[in-house]
């Protein structure tokens, strides 16, 4: 396929505003694409050029964008400039400054995406200035509406508005006119969160090898998710003899191990064919975290296994006192520069609660308490800070308060309670694990994680820190409507924060897909990338939130770093709380 017509159907795509008739020129894209692309394709729709867990990156920074253009167009930079601030958008920088149609020989999406992985992969000395240049000559190479779409790719920026789910129903309508397959290719997305791949096995051997994909060593596993009930009772009722287990206000982590003692893995073997000793740590978000815990490798490379994979959580501990610390502390171990100086100011335990893989055996299908036996076995011995979560086996209502009370006591977020007969569902949230939180029996029976939309500019007092409100929402789809106008219950530390937040992610427009009466229209907008959990002391009925139902008293609880929006709060599980009340 021509890159020219991957930029048609980019441009298609970006016009729509309906999710199903994006969905469907994706499906006639995956349709024309050959098997051999197919992954390319849906890399480079996705703004990306790897699965995101690989981490690959251009380290190219908008203004490092700003000198390619100028470059490649032979335009002053200030020109280029003047067009950015105008227009906001790498892309239609290329319209305003009115430049003809480059080379027009026709790059395929082959050879661009292979000139784009050459760029993301140069490092060393000079490597920010061959950048530049062999980013200048891609542009210069391509016609105006490819470089459209090229140059916001390095920047994170390519604006389509859709995700990965979105992939997945579009590989169904591919094959069947319909979402008819979707339930099977997240099944296999769940186990092994590489688009591309599960894209690529689709187009080749359809159904019969998508229900192949397994999980395997060094690609992140979707993690399985906690379901809400409104009291104890309740719990009991659901899950009758039950584990329970601290709920811990940390870093979830998934951690992979394997020794290279075993049949060798695609991707994992070094320049002379062996198969490579690793482990790798991945977040949530499914991102690579590796280099920043090398303690958590240090201590993982200790497990007398060949091939694990583990689930559990990382938080920060005073090594003085060994209470655990709050989440805003553990989130400062996440970060690429200062890893060693960090770690030595706040050690970390991780608690492991969960096995899905062990010496090349998938466990996911086993009962809890199989996997539990196992995940003992495989942790024997340990003594340093990779830690067996405790755990109690539970039927009465005195017993799981009694739990409750001692683990909030110890400045813990509550208890998880998981059922001792079911599999290891990923990427699903049911009632195989259900949360027990503080709030839990109090009104709203959690906290929310919500999309910070805008700001508003603060008055009086609040003037000095330039943000007074904040507009939050919940999703829907492709959509993210409001739910509460935040003003109060920041600390002054937290307004400054929040405004050094909102500027990083401040739009000039409403971004698509955000539904917001014109009375709560903010100052200023935010595009989609802010996670913040808010509490809540009830859901009441709204005539002007976008879901008809809002936040009553609704305060800031942290910034999710942890969380993308695709894993924020819906508006199935607002309904869902509103009715628990």
């Amino acid at each position: 396929m021509k890159f020219k017509r991957l930029a048609e159907y980019f441009a298609k795509i970006e016009k729509e505003a309906s999710r199903l008739a994006m969905t469907r020129d994706l499906a006639e894209l995956f349709k024309e694409a050959s098997v051999d692309e197919i992954d390319e394709v849906i890399y480079l729709a996705l703004g990306n050029l790897r699965p995101k867990f690989e981490g690959v990156e251009f380290n190219l920074a908008e203004k490092m964008m700003l000198k390619v253009l100028g470059v490649a167009y032979g335009v002053e930079l200030e020109k280029v400039r003047k067009a950015f601030k105008s227009k906001g958008d790498l892309g239609e920088v290329i319209e305003v400054l009115g430049v003809k149609s480059g080379g027009g020989r026709g790059l395929s999406v082959a050879e661009v995406y292979k000139r784009l992985m050459d760029v993301a992969v140069d490092e060393g000395k000079g490597s920010q200035d061959r950048k530049v240049q062999s980013m200048a000559k891609l542009v210069k190479d391509l016609d105006s509406l490819s470089a459209k779409y090229v140059v916001r790719i390095p920047v994170n920026k390519l604006r389509l508005g859709f995700s990965d789910m979105t992939v997945l129903d579009a590989l169904s309508w591919m094959a069947k006119g319909d979402k008819s397959l979707r339930t099977d290719l997240e099944r296999a997305f769940n186990v092994s969160a590489d688009i591309g791949k599960i894209a690529g096995v689709f187009k080749k051997r359809g159904l019969g090898g998508i229900v192949g994909i397994k999980a395997e060593p060094g690609v992140p596993i979707r993690m399985a998710m906690a379901e809400r009930l409104p009291s104890a009772e309740k719990m009991v009722e659901k899950l009758e003899v039950f584990a329970v287990e601290p709920k811990y206000d940390g870093l979830r982590v998934q951690i992979h191990v394997d020794k290279g003692k075993h049949l060798k893995l695609a991707g994992q073997e070094d320049l002379f064919g062996k198969a490579k000793k690793f482990v790798r740590i991945f977040s949530r978000n499914l991102d690579n975290v590796t280099h920043m815990f090398p303690d958590i490798v240090e201590e993982a490379e200790k497990l007398k296994i060949r091939t694990v994979i583990l689930d559990g959580e990382a938080i920060a501990y005073n090594p003085k006192t060994g209470k655990f610390l709050p989440f805003q502390v553990t989130v400062q171990r996440k970060r690429k520069h200062g890893v060693k100086e960090k770690m030595g100011e706040l050690p970390l335990k991780v608690m492991v609660y969960d096995l899905l893989l062990v010496d090349g055996r998938n466990v996911m299908n086993k009962p809890f308490k199989e996997r539990r036996r196992e995940l003992e076995k495989v942790m024997k011995g340990m003594k340093g800070e990779l830690v067996l979560a405790e755990q109690d086996i539970v039927s009465d209502t005195k017993q799981l308060r009694i739990l409750v009370k001692k683990y909030l006591s110890e400045g813990l977020e509550g208890a998880m309670c998981k059922k001792l007969t079911t599999v290891y569902q990923a990427g699903s949230r049911n009632f195989n694990w259900v949360k027990f939180k503080k709030t839990t029996e109090e009104g709203v029976v959690d906290t929310l994680d919500c999309v910070v939309m805008g700001y508003y500019v603060g008055k009086g007092r609040r003037s000095g820190f330039g943000i007074g409100a904040f507009l939050v929402g919940v999703r829907e789809g492709g959509k993210i409507g409001t739910v509460a106008k935040i003003g109060t219950g920041l600390s002054d530390e937290q307004w400054r924060e929040m405004k050094k937040r909102v500027d990083k992610v401040r739009v000039k427009g409403k971004p698509r897909g955000y539904e917001a009466d014109k009375n709560l229209e903010p100052d200023g907008w935010c595009s989609p990338k802010m996670v913040v959990e808010i509490l809540a002391d009830e859901i009441t009925k709204s005539p002007i939130h976008s879901f008809g139902l809002a936040l009553r008293f609704p305060r800031l609880v942290k910034f999710r770093d942890d969380k993308q929006v695709s894993q924020a709060t819906t508006k199935g599980e607002l309904e869902k709380f509103f009715k628990m009340q």
